[in-house]
């Protein structure tokens, strides 16, 4: 077997590269080669804003064995898992944090297999060997996000720092249509979703649900303007660009479900989501008019009802949000590993991260104990 650092996605095959990912029973879109390669070959996730790709890849001859989607990164945006105080911390002490190495999926909170490999022995090969690439290089230190529960487990046995977090995803356990969703929550909760529906519908404001190969350019052009309103609105950084968004509509069309919000006719929002059979992933949005309840309508409510009617189990709706709990998103745990190399800062942050953790189990109960719906469900 020989480790190779694969510097651009497109010298691995892509047929290889997606039967690794699918065999790891975690895969989701977000895995797949032709979703990495747009991010990388649009520039969205390149050298000149931050992202050196260094794929972490095991081959026997030609054939992939295993993998591991490595970048070295020289900033913490587009990550969802903060460690900006991490990089303070570094900065007050006169060091450096950047770079560092990051196993992800670029500008994506979404979980799933970070170490693509149909064995465990495998799986320990590649956080051996990027951990050993961490120690060898000038990063400050290795971080691995969103990956399964039993995959973090596996980095924690070869001394890895684990993280937990908190989302918040939608469940359906085969509802026929909205009421019946709505017919689970307790009275204050409906109320107030059938409110936010009902300013929406009085202001004229109707839905088209765009999938795959509906998409024209012109969609398209309508999205990336209310993408990139929306981060100017909120004075954050425009990750993604329409050259990005067009790679992906010529090559993944299968998994693109594209939802515009129109009024008197025209266009004036708009969510992209991405999903397969078993989950809706709710991914951006942008607006070009406000009106009152248009974001969870846009985002969450309309989401819904296309899960509902093509029987999907699962919407995750993003990273944070405590916000989506009353709209029936209930919380789960996400994960993240971490191995630094400073060793004073590795006792703090394992500090830190024991406190975190307790800090986020009360966190977890007190909204368990406030779930939007009743008792029999």
């Amino acid at each position: 077997m020989t480790v190779k650092l694969i510097e651009s996605i497109a010298a691995i095959p892509a047929a290889q590269w997606d039967a690794l990912a699918a065999g790891t029973g975690a895969n989701n879109p977000f895995l797949r080669h032709a979703f990495l390669s747009a991010l990388q070959e649009t520039g969205c996730a390149s050298p000149e804003t931050g992202w050196h790709t260094q794929f972490l890849t095991i081959w026997r001859n030609e054939q992939l064995l295993a993998a591991m989607p490595l970048y070295g990164k020289t900033h913490s945006w587009g990550e969802f898992v903060f460690d900006w105080a991490w990089a303070e911390a570094y900065q007050r002490h006169g060091l450096r944090y950047y770079p560092k190495l990051l196993g992800a999926v670029p500008f994506t909170p979404v979980a799933g297999a970070r170490l693509l490999a149909a064995t465990p022995e495998l799986r320990a090969e590649l956080v051996s060997a990027a951990l050993q690439l961490a120690r060898e290089s000038d990063a400050s230190g290795l971080h691995v996000l969103f990956p399964t529960e039993g995959e973090a487990l596996e980095m924690q046995q070869q001394g890895m720092m684990l993280r937990k977090g908190v989302q918040f995803h939608w469940r359906n356990p085969g509802y026929a249509d909205f009421t019946a969703y709505l017919a689970g929550m307790r009275h204050d909760k409906r109320k107030r979703i059938q409110q936010e529906r009902r300013k929406v519908r009085d202001a004229g404001i109707q839905f088209e649900h765009l999938r795959g190969e509906q998409i024209t350019a012109a969609h398209w052009q309508h999205f990336q303007r209310c993408y990139a309103q929306t981060h100017q609105q909120f004075n954050s950084p425009q990750a993604l660009t329409l050259a990005f968004f067009q790679r992906i509509g010529a090559t993944m069309p299968q998994h693109l479900l594209l939802i515009i919000a129109l009024r008197d006719g025209q266009p004036i929002a708009a969510a992209l989501n991405f999903y397969d059979e078993h989950a809706l992933y709710g991914r951006s949005w942008g607006t070009l008019e406000y009106h009152p309840g248009l974001h969870f309508e846009t985002c969450y409510y309309q989401a819904i009802e296309f899960c509902i009617a093509n029987q999907i189990a699962t919407f995750e709706g993003g990273a944070q949000g405590e916000h989506k709990l009353s709209r029936g998103f209930l919380p789960v745990t996400t994960w993240s590993a971490h191995w630094l190399a400073h060793p004073r800062f590795v006792s703090a942050v394992e500090d830190y991260l024991r406190r975190e953790a307790g800090g986020i189990e009360l966190y977890m109960d007190e909204l368990n104990e406030r779930n939007p719906f009743t008792r029999s469900n």
